[in-house]
């Protein structure tokens, strides 16, 4: 993109101070949200817009905010930051560089849901990032932006920034309304959803930084600005942070549907060290990993889809060659085995062994049953755990076990692993 929209800040001397934000045009999104829309108006604008969830489920945000059940109050707004998926650290940086972008998608959201109370849980390793929005909060309040009677509008609003305890499992939208209501974060039994019965059994919307951060302009420049940019069905622009073997790992805005090449070579400098490249995971460690020969799918929602994996979070994680794929995965396993909450059956011993059968593949005491074990394993957690975790542990085992079966039967037959020295 010529132009950045929803990095338009990073890099500016100061950016996550209030007058540094309002100097470039902070919180006038917000004064034509109250002057000019109703909040139905707001949410057929955002519906219009068709901008979608970008935590990785991908889910209409106009949508989920039409779910809430009309006049029952109090109603609540949780922004999931709490940016758990390895490979994925968008969130950060609009957090630490941003916080008053953030802050303003809230008010606006929360003004179109009829929310007077709102929470940021933020995960408890952004200890950084959670003085920032604490600070930048803080400054909101100060200048009228948050509070009562917010611009002389009659809204009121108040918003709190909660820190998590550091657990990928509250990162699930149940998991973190547990947690933020003092609880130990377990996922919790849907239906209800949390926008009938949520926060304290009360209506609740919850979103993801990324998608709150994108209401701002779609007030500003309207849903038709939008819709001009992506594909009918994934519109937009999207923040892709993609790491591993590239020359420059980072955060990087396009319009959804850009090609996968185009990410890694024309942005991320390419492979690095030249090595060719061996796989990628296209949306997070959750999402399943393709081969070079994908290297030109676009990247949206429907096109990855089709290939059998996800956009995820956007995070796009480049393998190079030389890589065991392995030990990527055994290690990729160990995170999930650790990172559950030991809630149901499939997920806790499912994770376990997956972990230790990819564990003695990996330290040469694998046998060649091992991979159907595997995927037997895969298949009595998959759609049988109580919340997405167990589904989220599948994607790298199944995916490399399908392009890579003949480096695990190298390990196996050789009994050891071939790229240790």
């Amino acid at each position: 993109m010529a132009e950045p929209v929803l990095l338009r800040n990073v890099g500016v001397p100061d950016s996550h101070k209030i007058e540094v934000y309002m100097q470039r045009g902070g919180y006038q999104a917000l004064r034509k949200a109250l002057k000019e829309f109703q909040p139905a108006g707001l949410v057929d604008l955002v519906k219009r817009s068709g901008l979608r969830g970008r935590g990785g489920a991908g889910f209409p945000a106009g949508v989920k905010w039409s779910f809430l059940p009309k006049g029952v109050y109090p109603r609540y707004l949780v922004c999931n930051a709490d940016e758990g998926e390895p490979g994925t650290f968008k969130d950060r940086v609009l957090i630490e560089h941003d916080p008053h972008g953030l802050i303003e998608g809230i008010i606006i959201s929360c003004y179109a849901c009829e929310v007077n109370t709102a929470f940021i849980y933020i995960r408890g390793e952004y200890e950084f990032g959670a003085r920032r929005l604490e600070q930048a909060v803080q400054e909101a309040y100060e200048h009228g932006f948050l509070g009562k009677n917010i611009l002389g509008s009659g809204f009121n609003l108040d918003l709190i920034v909660h820190r998590g305890a550091g657990a990928y499992i509250c990162g699930e939208e149940t998991g973190l309304l547990t947690s933020l209501e003092g609880d130990r974060g377990h996922p919790k039994l849907k239906p209800p959803f949390p926008a009938s019965e949520g926060l304290y059994r009360k209506p609740t919307v919850i979103n993801n930084v990324e998608t709150l951060f994108n209401v701002p302009f779609i007030v500003e420049r309207g849903a038709e600005w939008y819709t001009s940019m992506g594909t009918e069905k994934s519109p937009g622009i999207k923040l892709f942070c993609i790491s591993g073997h590239v020359n420059k790992p980072g955060v990087y805005e396009l319009p959804l549907a850009t090609p996968l090449r185009t990410l890694i070579y024309d942005y991320a400098g390419g492979p690095l060290e030249g090595k060719p490249i061996k796989a990628i995971i296209p949306g997070g460690s959750s999402t399943p990993m393709i081969t070079p020969e994908h290297l030109d799918v676009p990247l949206d929602y429907e096109s990855l889809a089709a290939i059998g994996t996800m956009l995820g979070s956007g995070a796009v994680i480049v393998i190079g060659e030389g890589t065991c794929i392995v030990r990527t995965v055994e290690r990729l396993a160990e995170f999930y085995r650790h990172e559950s909450c030991g809630k149901c059956i499939p997920c806790r011993e499912g994770t376990d062994w997956l972990y230790k059968i990819l564990h003695r593949i990996e330290h040469g005491a694998g046998r060649e049953e091992d991979l159907p074990l595997l995927l037997d394993i895969c298949n009595n957690i998959g759609g049988k755990s109580f919340c997405p975790l167990g589904d989220a542990a599948l994607g790298p085992v199944r995916s490399s076990i399908a392009h890579f079966r003949d480096e695990y039967l190298q390990h196996i037959r050789e009994k050891r692993c071939p790229f240790q020295d």
